[in-house]
């Protein structure tokens, strides 16, 4: 087929960057029939990604990560994400040249991970649009954008800094300092995702357009207050319900999470807990969760790697298998839409978010890092649809005291009750004629694609 337009998707190979970009553009490819979309991701993470079919008019294309060649890396993560800003963007500039050569085609527009700042230069140097995708909310994005402003009132108080309310922050009055990503207070020693962050901040009013997956409604203040800075602020998801599933994507249950579920005899009975791909809690952690857990006897279900099950209590699998289930990996957007699951243990990530709110299951949110905090501190004081574990950590008795409150009181109930209302407001979104699907509109139309 002969493709009228290029469009070059930049991704940013980690944590769950790549996947939610990836979603929109198979949302953009599927609408976009005339389009070619080349996506532009390091090898790794692509063949994570491309192992299902796709869409004719879309292709993987693989960059150099940074990482020494013909070797394996043995690196930590924040080492591997240096190495790949460190190689960027030259390696996403010989990949964009052997795509144009390949197709034919010239790159017509430039869509990236936020993250990817110096995507504007590239795009500028080329006259085409710059299209940044944030990969977490709009509230995390506020914070970065107001970071000269956090900056200076830190300047200007006696009070102490992680106290500070951020009171001048639209929709952010319920946060404070220490719910801040850390990122947001670049120091001298800046690493350098801090330095990344602080140039996209730089950049981001460059950009044709900023796109979100996220709607509107779910802060419709700070969504007010960003697009009075941005001219297409565009909100065009929760991609989980925007986008329809592939008639060939049938959903894998290989560790019998589902049907484990369905043995469950009452509907929100069941515990989820999961911390995402990259997290385990310490140890000491470990065992307070699993002593909560022990002590309530709810069903549980968690989805925990091998070398973490390692870590866990002597004889807690064995102590807990007739109401319990462990497993390496599990399907979590179907396991929140199960009737079963009443609760969901989580470190707070913003995918994991949509999934919960879309499932319409209250939280239990552990932060650990990044947008985390400020995550949980929406879901506990702007929402009401979750907890963050008492001081930020889990301990056996403040562990237990939130799965009571969610899984027994009329508290929990309200708070079930909160993420249904959530969720309704994302179906709406979403509707032909919601703000997500109008603003993807929108978008087909910046990209030269409609």
């Amino acid at each position: 087929m002969a493709f009228k337009s290029h469009i070059a998707v930049l991704a940013f190979p980690f944590g769950s960057h790549a996947a939610p970009l990836l979603a929109l553009v198979r949302r953009l490819a599927a609408s976009a029939p005339n389009a070619l979309f080349s996506f532009f991701n390091s090898t790794a993470s692509n063949a994570a990604l491309f192992n299902a079919p796709t869409c004719d008019n879309l292709r993987a294309r693989d960059v150099w990560d940074g990482a020494p060649r013909g070797e394996p890396f043995m690196g930590s993560h924040f080492e591997a994400v240096g190495l790949f800003l460190e190689a960027s963007p030259r390696n996403f500039e010989t990949a964009i040249r052997e795509a144009e050569r390949e197709s034919g085609l010239e790159i017509r527009c430039l869509i990236s991970d936020a993250f990817l700042w110096f995507s504007s230069v590239v795009a500028e140097k080329r006259g085409v649009p710059w299209v940044p995708f944030w990969a977490s909310s709009s509230f995390s994005l506020s914070a970065h954008v107001y970071t000269d402003q956090i900056v200076r009132s830190i300047e200007s108080t006696e009070t102490a800094k992680q106290e500070k309310a951020l009171s001048f922050i639209p929709g952010l009055e319920m946060a404070t300092m220490a719910d801040l990503p850390p990122e947001v207070f670049l120091g001298n020693y800046a690493s350098p995702l801090e330095i990344t962050l602080y140039k996209m901040v730089e950049h981001l009013p460059k950009s044709t357009a900023i796109l979100l997956n996220s709607f509107e409604e779910i802060n419709p203040i700070i969504t007010k207050d960003l697009k009075s800075k941005f001219p297409n602020f565009l909100n065009v998801g929760p991609s989980i319900l925007a986008s329809p599933a592939s008639p060939s994507a049938a959903i894998s249950d290989e560790t019998g999470c589902l049907s484990w579920l369905g043995s469950q005899n009452r509907p929100r009975s069941v515990v989820y807990i999961s911390f995402g791909s990259m997290i385990t809690p310490p140890e000491s952690e470990l065992a307070a969760l699993c002593e909560a857990l022990e002590t309530c006897r709810f069903p549980f279900l968690w989805s925990i790697k091998d070398h973490a099950v390692r870590s866990l209590p002597n004889g807690f699998a064995n102590r807990t298998n007739s109401f319990g289930k462990m497993v390496a990996w599990a399907p979590q957007p179907q396991i929140l839409a199960h009737e079963s699951v009443g609760a969901f243990v989580s470190h707070g990530g913003w995918n994991s978010i949509l999934e919960s709110i879309v499932g319409c299951v209250p939280m239990i949110c552990r932060p650990f890092f990044g947008d985390h905090k400020l995550n949980s501190r929406m879901v506990q004081d702007s929402w009401g649809i979750g907890v963050r574990v008492e001081g930020g950590v889990f301990t056996k008795s403040g562990t237990i005291e939130c799965l009571m409150e969610l899984m027994t009181t009329e508290k929990g109930a309200k708070m079930r009750e909160n993420v249904s209302l959530l969720r309704n407001k994302a179906v709406a979104a979403v509707d032909s004629q919601g703000s997500s699907s109008r603003n993807f509109d929108k978008l087909l139309e910046i990209i030269g694609a409609h």
